[in-house]
């Protein structure tokens, strides 16, 4: 992947890969299936700017699994790959394992 950091307070993701098949086997096509809204967080940006114009760091971190809103972010390709672009307030949740 090329180099790729985004600012301030961006995170760039890449969609996990849902699920194919219903719990019972049934196999859901492709255009029945929803986009997954868990990601790996793949960059960050160095923070955000306070009214202060302190730097506040991101609270998550390349690596980490997350949940975000259904309609949130820009989608890009990175080499060739579908990401998204989200702000970490779009970010719900940080999936822990």
């Amino acid at each position: 992947m090329a180099h790729f950091r985004p600012l301030y307070d961006r995170v760039l993701v890449k969609r996990l890969v849902s699920e194919e098949r219903t719990a019972s086997g049934l196999v859901i096509p492709e255009s029945a299936k929803e986009k997954p809204q868990q990601a790996k967080v793949i960059a960050v940006g160095q923070g955000r700017l306070s009214k202060k114009n302190e730097l506040i760091p991101l609270t998550v971190k390349a690596g980490d699994t997350i949940l975000f809103g259904k309609y949130t972010g820009d989608e890009i390709k990175v080499d060739g790959e579908e990401h998204l672009i989200l702000r970490e307030s779009d970010i719900l949740a940080i999936v822990e394992k």
